[in-house]
């Protein structure tokens, strides 16, 4: 079967549109045909060259579709399911999986070599050239062969446009805030970052019932969004934010500090460390360059505050749980996913849209594809 598809063949060159060949669905396999697609910071870092990735490879990860064929031995699914694809797959086998953090699934394991978990490429160019698939879903294509690890089923009335952002932007900003953060009631929150993570993590905050939201970016136009979706105040820097916080908190300091920047660096932990105060957490989820240096802080202060520093993949999410439940909280308007859809593209416009990205014209892209 034959495909359109955006693929990578070399760092910091744009993506080119492709015709590639899928394989039918193997064992444990799933044919997806792709509706919708969010354009996620992440690929930025593959594109850029500051994740080491397996090329060529189709980029996007952040997909909803229908199910077009199984193969033997898949059981959760079924043809004409629709279904949001999990950017990190969840066996329900291995250690993580079976103690609840199946955001640390053994499965993940190939997400930048770009094969399924079992070492299989499903898709190739025309001079058979086996092609990767980004955290083996390569959403900015027609469709795909997937592994069933990374399904997810949802209700058929959901729209699917929306349902694909739940994929990994979404899950991950809300479960920043409320699982790897934890923030309870009454929390004062600083958010660094407030783009397509960001703005999720300020709807996990608000849910979560934080007194304060305090979000920093250097675009005006987030800083509008980011109140528009629930933040208290809003700062272009954090010189400006700094006597702020200290002042609402009687000098305690925040209590979560929160950072989703596009690239994480030792300046931004720096001040993510300053701005809270004793027993404070900082939570970091933003990435650089796999070899960089982003976190350095004075260890002192670490001890006697007894402050915390915590990775965060995946929103610390359990897909097949967080994804259904959030698009149940969308489905009772308890959750916001139609307002953060700022512009559409179609396959063709797919670089377009990633300079749109950069030059801060988003809150949310999205790439529509087949008619759902």
């Amino acid at each position: 079967m034959k495909s359109k598809a955006a693929v990578l063949l070399e760092p910091g060159k744009p993506l080119e549109i492709l015709e590639v060949e899928l394989v039918p669905p193997g064992p444990g396999e799933v044919l997806v045909r792709w509706t919708a697609s969010g354009l996620c910071h992440s690929d930025l870092h593959v594109i850029g060259g500051h994740l080491p990735a397996r090329l060529p490879m189709i980029m996007g990860h952040e997909g909803a579709g229908v199910v077009e064929e199984v193969g033997a031995g898949v059981f959760s699914v079924a043809p004409g399911d629709h279904v949001v694809c999990s950017f990190l797959p969840s066996c329900g086998r291995c250690r993580w999986c079976a103690s609840g953090h199946s955001n640390l699934c053994n499965d993940g394991a190939n997400l930048l070599e770009g094969c399924l978990p079992n070492g299989r490429f499903t898709t190739a160019l025309a001079d058979g050239t086996a092609v990767g698939r980004m955290c083996m879903l390569g959403t900015f294509s027609e469709r795909a062969v997937v592994a069933e690890a990374s399904t997810v089923k949802i209700d058929d009335w959901l729209p699917l446009d929306k349902a694909a952002l739940v994929g990994c932007g979404v899950t991950t900003g809300f479960g920043a805030a409320v699982n790897t953060a934890n923030i309870r009631t009454g929390d004062t929150v600083v958010i660094f970052g407030c783009g397509g993570l960001g703005i999720n993590a300020v709807q996990g905050a608000v849910h979560a019932g934080a007194r304060y939201i305090f979000v920093i970016d250097p675009e005006p136009r987030k800083l509008q969004w980011a109140i528009e979706f629930g933040a208290t105040h809003a700062f272009s820097s954090f010189e400006q934010a700094q006597p702020v916080i200290t002042e609402v908190t009687w000098g305690e300091g925040a209590d979560k500090a929160i950072v989703l920047a596009g690239e994480a660096d030792a300046t931004i932990t720096g001040q993510a460390f300053a701005l809270t105060g004793k027993r404070g957490e900082i939570v970091l989820v933003s990435m650089g360059a796999s070899d960089a240096m982003s976190v350095t802080l004075p260890g002192t202060a670490l001890s006697l505050y007894e402050k915390s520093v915590k990775g965060c993949l995946f929103g610390s999410a359990n897909p097949r749980h967080e994804i259904p439940r959030l698009l149940r909280m969308y489905d009772a308007g308890q959750y916001k996913l139609d307002e953060l859809v700022t512009s559409t593209y179609t396959l063709d416009e797919i670089n377009r849209g990633y300079e749109d990205m950069q030059n801060g014209l988003n809150l949310r892209g999205l790439l529509v594809l087949n008619a759902g």
